[in-house]
């Protein structure tokens, strides 16, 4: 007689996994209705977060667009409003930007209930509710444009294209995480294409999960490889992980040709069809160009000779010191006052704390920037380096020198300090030798997070002879950085201007 096989219990993340499988249907298209069958992405996203055993607190998946984000994000809602993560009492949320799209995942999960499911489930259209009643689980869709989010306790929050939020913080997000705090084994899931830059709230979050290395935080994030070309099948397959199932290759080929023949589609096809982090509108440099400048500078040497550019602030914005070496390594210094951090933070929407504590923005005391503090850094710059040039903008410059005087300044080192125009004569050769050196790839700036969200934020002005400058009133952001760059190029010589040494020769 044979002996009897002992059925291996399923896992928790088996059990979600069988329950999509059997209980939810095609929502829509050629095989509705049909039993769902999950792509291996989604199993894998699925298992990583219910079987890990340092539990799960937050799930981060990230792809292209067109690869059943939503799909996912309702299979998993209903797992716990009427599946086998449901607990007793407990709500759950689906949060998204706009009440349009928090509609869509309602909906869709609605559309998935397949004839068992839905004797177990009650709808309320009106107010894109769901009840399991096996357990009492409530589920509510929520948009960040409708009604408040206060008064909720949701044990699972499930939020919609995170990427689509611009800065670091966000009080929608906030009201929602801050209000499962009555659970200890809350569970947050952010489902997006990536976010535009490295300061927005999604970015945070991966870059985050990828530093800590937290075994709590599950983050597979599915994208095409930096520098990528459009037209890379290889580059498509690593951002579409449906490619080939349910996300059309022709597709992405005719989006690609797109791009390649309008290159002001580019940006947009890398954010969303290569879910590359890429800013949707035209910088002064693209971040493709950026990017490729993006290696590590050399390593600081004293007497190292440097030129600079320095950015004075009034009396609460970012001050801004950037050095760049005759081998074109770029080294940014950047001040802010200590005092406020966390609203400067909130209104600029970038994560100046997280870049203070990183070491990447010094903090002057107090509520506005103190000039004895950076006269003070800059006296150990030029004790460290052999400074040739620093332009700077005359604006604040008066208010700065007399604290130069006063720690110690010889006649000969401010003599160093170059006024630096920041209309069109001075600043149009300047970008034009630094637009030169990015498109060649000669810089090397490290990717610093605070000089990268600077470029990321400069746009140009130029007049009707072509002359270009910053356009400083019609930016998003801070630009601070990109200036001191534009103006340490502005006053290294040029090929032209550097006079070789005469050479003897013996006939």
């Amino acid at each position: 007689m044979r002996p009897r096989r002992i059925k291996t219990p399923r896992t928790r993340g088996e059990r979600v996994i069988a329950f999509i499988e059997t209980y939810c249907v095609v929502p829509e298209g050629t095989h509705v209705g049909k039993p769902l069958k999950l792509a291996k992405f989604q199993k894998r996203f699925i298992l990583a977060v219910y079987d890990n055993p340092a539990k799960t607190k937050m799930g981060i998946l990230s792809m292209a667009r067109k690869n059943a984000k939503t799909t996912t994000i309702a299979g998993i809602a209903l797992a716990h409003i009427a599946g086998p993560e449901a607990v007793q009492n407990s709500q759950v949320v689906s949060g998204a930007r706009s009440r349009e799209q928090a509609s869509i995942v309602f909906k869709l999960a609605w559309k998935m209930m397949g004839p068992e499911l839905a004797t177990r489930v009650r709808v309320v259209p009106s107010s894109k509710i769901l009840i399991g009643l096996s357990k009492n689980v409530e589920y509510k869709a929520l948009a960040a444009e409708g009604s408040t989010s206060q008064g909720l306790s949701p044990r699972v929050a499930i939020l919609d294209e995170v990427g689509q939020i611009r800065g670091a913080d966000d009080p929608f997000v906030n009201a929602i995480t801050t209000a499962q705090g009555a659970y200890e084994d809350a569970l947050l899931f952010a489902i997006s294409t990536q976010a535009p830059s490295d300061a927005d709230l999604f970015s945070v979050w991966i870059d985050d999960a990828r530093t800590s290395q937290d075994p709590r935080i599950v983050c597979h994030v599915y994208e095409a490889p930096k520098g990528c070309e459009l037209g890379d099948k290889e580059a498509w397959a690593a951002a579409n992980p449906a490619m080939g199932e349910f996300r059309s290759a022709d597709d992405l080929s005719e989006q690609a040709k797109k791009a390649q023949r309008m290159p002001s589609f580019e940006a947009t096809f890398r954010n969303l069809i290569l879910n590359q982090r890429v800013e949707l509108f035209a910088p002064f440099v693209s971040k493709s160009v950026w990017d490729s400048n993006g290696a590590q500078p050399a390593t600081r040497q004293r007497g190292m000779k440097v030129y600079g550019g320095l950015d004075l602030s009034s009396v609460q914005d970012l001050t801004a010191l950037v050095l760049v070496s005759e081998q074109y390594d770029v080294y940014p210094s950047f001040w802010l006052p200590a005092e406020g951090i966390d609203e400067k933070s909130k209104a600029d929407r970038v994560p100046y704390a997280l870049w203070a504590r990183q070491g990447l923005i010094e903090l002057t005391p107090g509520r506005a920037i103190e000039y004895r503090y950076v006269a003070a850094q800059l006296k150990e710059v030029f004790e460290f380096f052999d400074v040739v040039w620093i332009g700077f903008d005359r604006w604040n410059m008066r208010y700065l020198r007399p604290y130069l005087i006063e720690v110690g300044f010889t006649d000969a080192q401010l003599a160093r300090f170059k006024e630096f125009g920041q209309g069109f004569q001075s600043m149009s050769p300047a970008l034009r030798e630094l637009e030169t050196k990015l498109l060649l790839g000669s810089l090397r700036h490290g990717n610093n997070s605070v000089l990268t969200m600077c470029a990321g934020n400069a746009t140009i002005l130029q007049d009707s002879t072509g002359n270009r400058k910053f356009a400083k009133q019609k930016t998003k952001g801070r630009i601070d950085g990109m200036v001191g760059l534009a103006m340490a190029i502005g006053v290294m010589p040029t090929a032209a201007e550097v006079v070789p040494e005469p050479k003897l020769f013996f006939a």
